[in-house]
């Protein structure tokens, strides 16, 4: 008897949905044995079983798994259709049969045309990808290394950010780690790797390995953009979400990961419709789904270095030193966490330090004893989040309490819980640990003395700063980096004389939303309405740029 999810991942489509798909593809005789596609390969066609069998698989060597199996019916296809990545696993046929090619565009085609259809579709696609994430689909990309590697730590926080199926293999779980790398052709010095169904990454970096699946953007000499978003938190995808559902072509960067800051969030309970709250990672990934869905293009890492006008367009530049021309940018790279003070702290980043409080994160310090750095509620829903994942937490902060910067709801919380305590008055000032973080001294502030606390993570959310470096004074900021726009210019726009619409920047045709911008609320719900809001502009300065 299948599940619920099984039924939502597997649907069986019937003669009038399948006739209302017919105008959208082609049909194709297929014998038994016959691949639709291969792992690795970047083709992003959806097919519909006619008559016949297909079955997913994932290739060992000389075996395979069966993953799913589809009759007619069934449509073959995963979230790889949105989001650009390679297929990681082997479609053949067991019976032959008849099969409906739905090229890309048609099915985005179809999506946007036949909502009733594309509902049943897309509920299928991610109810998909999240089996997969937990089943044996999983092993079709490995990530290999030691939980205490901050470089391991990085790629790991990729792939759960980026929602990929995924497995991770822990050599400090292995009795004998070298013999375990051995038996998988890999060295101690290969470490952290990934073994991919094309390649195995040797020293794998997040850059890598989203080469390797398709996932890092590259210019189409030529093509001009509609708007081009910079930064994917929720601002970011607000924009590329009512950019694409309005019909531009849209195009949403991001340097890390999809999801931004809010998407390493482990809990937001202020925002409206979900009233037991959501962790950031779930708003994030949902919403960007959702702009892929509309038609826009999500690609990270995709580092934006640079951004500059030019005579009837806007070049943004990336860390490569190729450029996507586009009618409009809106800039929402928001603000990034400041870094401790403290010596050694790099060492400790990733292996020890870290600035989001995550599954990810919870998982590696299970059971242990844990310092939350900060009073707002960033580092109040973290101190919660990690008392729930069985950690001994302490609030570490500079305030003799944390009514200033922390929501009531959030310190009757903490008060009520046993697992948190709360140290006043005191500031970091040194790590240690042999290899991963094991301890930090606490310099209490007005009597000097220092205390040692036992500690396996420090997650620091000491407050955030701009993340405006990258734009190089190509648009007005104020004296702390974030961007001035609208009503707080003090004149008419530099490349122009008409005024500056809502969020829009000293450059026409430039736009700021979310953390990012001077005098914004730094509240998810806010920045959400702002990257929708600025899009508004956007279509109103296109208008008038046409006329």
């Amino acid at each position: 008897m299948s599940t619920p999810a099984e039924d939502r991942a597997f649907p069986v489509l019937g003669a009038s949905q399948l006739a209302e798909m017919a105008s959208f593809g082609s049909e194709k005789p297929v014998a038994a044995g016959e691949l639709l596609f291969e792992a690795g390969e970047a083709s992003y066609q959806l097919f519909v079983v006619l008559e016949g069998a297909v079955e997913i698989v994932r290739r060992d060597d000389a075996e395979a798994t069966v993953i799913a199996s589809y009759g007619p019916g069934g449509f073959v296809g995963e979230l790889t259709l949105f989001t650009g990545q390679r297929r990681f696993l082997t479609a053949r046929v067991t019976r032959a049969g008849r099969v409906l090619v739905i090229e890309q565009d048609e099915f985005r085609r179809l999506m946007s045309l036949r909502p009733a259809l594309a509902e049943t579709i897309f509920v299928a696609l991610v109810a998909r990808r999240e089996i997969l994430r937990t089943g044996e689909g999983a092993d079709a990309i490995r990530i290999v290394g030691s939980r205490y590697s901050p470089e391991a730590m990085s790629l790991r926080s990729f792939a759960e950010h980026s929602r990929l199926a995924h497995a991770w293999v822990d050599v400090e779980d292995a009795e004998d780690s070298d013999a375990l790398l051995k038996s998988i052709g890999l060295s101690p010095e290969d470490t952290p790797a990934v073994i991919t169904p094309t390649e195995v990454l040797r020293r794998a970096s997040p850059a890598m390995l989203a080469e390797n699946l398709g996932l890092v953007f590259h210019p189409t000499p030529g093509y001009l953009f509609d708007l081009v978003v910079v930064g994917s938190g929720p601002a970011g995808l607000a924009a590329a979400v009512n950019g694409a559902s309005e019909g531009l072509s849209t195009v949403c960067l991001d340097a890390v990961t999809i999801g931004g800051q809010a998407g390493s969030s482990s809990r937001i309970e202020n925002f409206m419709g979900f009233p037991n709250g959501i962790s950031g990672g779930d708003l994030t990934a949902r919403a960007a789904v959702q702009a892929m869905r509309l038609g826009a293009r999500l690609n990270a890492p995709s580092e934006v270095v640079g951004l500059h006008a030019e005579v009837g367009f806007h070049a943004v530049t990336l860390s490569d030193d190729s450029q996507i021309p586009a009618r409009a940018v809106v800039v929402a790279s928001g603000a990034q966490y400041r870094r401790l003070a403290v010596r050694d702290l790099g060492r400790f980043e990733g292996a020890g330090v870290y600035y989001a409080a995550t599954d990810l994160e919870a998982r590696v310090c299970d059971g242990t004893s844990v310092l939350v750095v900060g009073g707002g509620n960033s580092a109040g829903q973290a101190a919660i989040y990690l008392g729930q994942h069985n950690c001994r937490v302490t609030i570490a902060i500079r305030r003799g309490d944390l009514t200033h910067s922390m929501s009531q709801y959030l310190i009757e919380r903490i008060d009520a819980d046993p697992k948190v305590d709360l140290l006043t008055r005191v500031e970091v000032q040194a790590l240690a640990g042999d290899g991963h973080l094991e301890r930090a001294t606490m310099r209490h502030t007005e009597t000097g003395e220092l205390q040692e606390i036992p500690c396996t993570g420090l997650f620091c959310f000491i407050g955030a700063q701009p993340a405006t470096g990258w734009l190089g004074g190509s648009v007005l900021l104020d004296r702390d980096g974030f961007i001035l726009t609208d009503r707080q210019l003090p004149g008419p726009p530099i490349a122009g004389t008409s005024s500056a619409l809502p969020f829009e920047t000293s450059v026409p045709g430039i736009f700021a939303a979310g953390d990012v911008r001077h005098g914004s609320m730094k509240r998810v719900a806010a920045a959400v309405g702002e990257g929708s809001s600025a899009v508004r502009s956007v279509h109103e300065r296109l208008a008038t740029d046409r006329g």
